[in-house]
């Protein structure tokens, strides 16, 4: 894969791809016990409804739409996502629905551990497993069930209602079987999400301290 770097060329080498190392303002980000770190600046909605597993960060720009719930008791999760997971600029995350028997109703998200969602990408899916990488400016047409160990190419448009098989590479428009993952995708992504949240994205003052 590529090699994309920031302002000041550093990357991080992730063992199948390098991702840029990311430098923040603190005051952008709320920073929780559990390590979540939301940017002040994205637009999360009805976070009640919304569990974040840890040590996920939620960037600039990035809509959840937690709101858009399953009306009636028993159904207060509308959007859960794993640890380790990173929603880049722009991306959007909200509920798939469908109209049963004449009612309108909203049915939860789930999205796993180790996930990495790139920028622009629109999601309502109805799980996304762990160790899934979305490339950028892609849509995941409602009902979407994305198994684990998958990798979606940059713009690819997944139809509503697919399944996608674990170990699978799919890409296009409407998006297709273009390839396969390698066994130890699992451990790439975990090390990848890992290593990106302890080492690639970092406070601006973490960047001062190192150029000195």
């Amino acid at each position: 894969m590529a090699t994309t770097s920031n302002a000041d060329g550093s990357t991080l080498s992730l063992g199948f791809c390098e991702l840029p190392v990311q430098y923040y303002n603190r005051a952008d980000y709320i920073e929780m016990g559990t390590g979540n770190k939301v940017c002040r600046q994205s637009s999360i909605y009805g976070s009640q409804n919304i569990v974040l597993g840890g040590k996920t960060i939620i960037q600039n720009d990035v809509v959840v739409r937690g709101d858009l719930r399953r009306v009636g008791a028993g159904h207060a999760v509308a959007i859960s996502i794993g640890k380790f997971c990173n929603l880049c600029p722009g991306v959007v995350v909200r509920p798939p629905y469908k109209t049963y028997k004449g009612i309108f109703t909203y049915y939860p998200t789930k999205i796993g551990d180790h996930v990495i969602i790139e920028e622009n990408s629109i999601v309502e899916a109805a799980s996304i497993g762990s160790f899934v990488h979305i490339g950028k400016n892609c849509v995941i047409g409602r009902f979407v069930m994305i198994k684990d160990c998958v990798r979606i190419l940059d713009g690819a448009v997944i139809p509503p209602n697919t399944i996608v098989p674990p170990f699978s590479v799919y890409g296009g428009n409407l998006a297709t079987l273009v390839g396969e993952w390698p066994e130890s995708s699992q451990e790439l992504m975990e090390t990848a999400t890992t290593r990106f949240f302890h080492c690639g994205f970092l406070p601006k003052a973490a960047a001062t301290t190192q150029a000195s």
